[in-house]
């Protein structure tokens, strides 16, 4: 009894401290430390805020929290900062004139409380070169916003306020998604005008001018002092020299000499420190002359840079519109030929398959002619020519059937040649121009049979005959040529008209 609860005890004990191992370690395994350059995400059920909200993430900066199984979850945000190359390019300043301003941004995700709970939100799960190319976005826009409130002498002077202003309004934004603005590095800052250029060089003529005014004062004065003493030591001398000559008896008249050159002295020493001055200062206004011109052209050289700058932007908009209206016009005639196009070819093709379908008939027809001859195409050929002789010898007829001839008169004078009248050879000859039905069928490769007639030979000697159609339309009759002196050939529809001698 004892040694079974003893047993039992033992198994207790052993299930308890597997249990609490268990546990234990399960702590352990959920209990995880945040990095100090990454800041950890714990999202799930995490508690409420103070307004009775649920909320969706409890940020970790540093430290440690227990990750509860089943109801919770974490992940990292990564504190690495970002470098973002901002290329900006043709930026419009307040000026109106495009400049360029090329900068390096860094950001990375800010620690803030508020800030850090709005990169939880936005940020958890985009890799970094999805983070950077949004900052990049942001950046771009907010750029070229403080751009277009400034003038471009306040962007290149004062590079202070310029960062400030950008960094105030690139930071706000970024705050909005997580992030917090480290450092900006405004590289360099051109126009493609050359306004920027030419403020440069109005600035270093306008200091190399003030240069020349102090060298020219300079010189001016020194050549004041100089002259001025020359003047004093020119006195003392004479007066040394005349008090060691004259003696004490031409006291006065060393003194009134020494007066005068003195006098004379001052001044011609006065005339040249006057002749100095003047010429100092004439060369002093020529410099300054100078340096206006050069101010003036650099100005007008800024005022019709942006004069340019206004009209170039309209007229590119206009060329751009043109453009876009000359390729719809174009796009619509290719279009519309397209669509005649495939009209005709589809016009074309059914007539192609209505030749085909034709040629397909005949070419039964001429088979079944050429099963109804035995198999032989020459009977064939002959059987065709035959069916179509009739047609043929009604061509002939008609060719002279309808020729309009209004008289003919002839004079017979007696036998002709081979003993035929006149009368009978022009008959003879006319009758000839049709060809007979013999001949025809020859040519065909063909002969009559002999129940419509055979050839004959030559007309016998002296017999002289002619074809006389008694009335349009019948017959004609053959008639001894002597009995005929003259022969009068009409249309059937031609009027008598009176005999006409010759």
């Amino acid at each position: 009894m004892m040694g079974s609860m003893s047993i039992e005890s033992l198994i207790l004990i052993v299930v308890i401290v597997v249990l609490v191992f268990m546990c234990l370690l399960i702590f352990l395994t959920r209990y995880k430390k945040c990095p100090s350059d990454k800041i950890m995400v714990i999202y799930g059920k995490v508690g409420q805020n103070t307004d009775g909200t649920n909320r969706t993430s409890k940020c970790i900066h540093g430290g440690a929290a227990f990750i509860w199984p089943v109801i919770q979850a974490y992940q990292y945000l990564d504190l690495t900062p970002l470098s973002i190359q901002v290329d900006l390019k043709s930026a419009l300043s307040r000026q109106n004139i495009r400049i360029d301003v090329p900068s390096i941004f860094t950001v990375g995700i800010s620690t803030e409380q508020g800030v850090m709970q709005n990169a939880a939100e936005r940020l958890l799960g985009l890799q970094m070169g999805e983070v950077q190319e949004l900052a990049k976005d942001i950046i771009f826009g907010q750029l070229r916003l403080v751009i277009a409130t400034m003038d471009i002498e306040e962007i290149n002077t004062d590079r202070d306020k310029f960062l400030e202003a950008v960094s105030r309004n690139v930071e706000s934004e970024l705050k909005k998604i997580g992030l917090r603005l480290i450092n900006v590095n405004v590289t360099d800052i051109s126009d493609e005008s050359g306004y920027i250029t030419a403020l440069g060089k109005e600035a270093a003529a306008k200091a190399i001018n003030d240069a020349k005014k102090s060298v020219a004062e300079k010189v001016r004065d020194g050549s004041i002092g100089e002259a001025n003493a020359q003047r004093d030591q020119r006195v003392e001398v004479a007066t040394a020299n005349s008090k060691a000559i004259t003696g004490e008896n031409t006291a006065k008249i060393e003194v009134a000499q020494s007066d005068a050159a003195r006098r004379e002295k001052e001044a011609e020493a006065m005339r040249l420190a006057t002749a100095a001055e003047k010429v100092q200062s004439a060369k002093a206004l020529e410099e300054a002359y100078a340096a206006e011109k050069e101010a003036e052209i650099v100005r007008f050289a800024r005022e019709k840079a942006t004069l340019e700058a206004d009209v170039i932007v309209k007229t590119e908009i206009k060329k751009r519109q043109i453009e876009l209206e000359a390729e719809a016009e174009a796009e619509r005639l290719r279009r519309q030929a397209a669509g005649e196009a495939d009209a005709i070819y589809a016009k074309m093709e059914a007539e192609a398959r209505g030749m085909q379908e034709i040629l397909k008939k005949q070419a039964s027809g001429f088979a079944d002619i050429v099963n109804a001859a035995g198999g032989s195409a020459k009977d064939a050929l002959m059987l065709m020519l035959a069916d179509k002789m009739e047609n043929l010898m009604k061509v002939q007829v008609e060719a002279i059937r309808d020729l309009k001839i209004d008289k003919v008169t002839v004079w017979d004078s007696g036998e002709g040649r081979d003993g035929k009248s006149s009368t009978a050879n022009f008959v003879s000859g006319l009758m000839k121009s049709i060809p007979p039905m013999n001949e025809i069928f020859e040519m065909a490769g063909m002969q009559l049979p002999e129940f419509l007639g055979k050839k004959i030979g030559p007309e016998t000697k002296g017999e002289k005959a002619i074809l006389v159609e008694k009335e349009p339309g019948t017959a004609a009759v053959r008639k001894p040529a002597e009995a005929v002196d003259a022969v009068e050939v009409k249309p059937a529809d031609a009027k008598p008209k009176p005999e006409q001698k010759k």
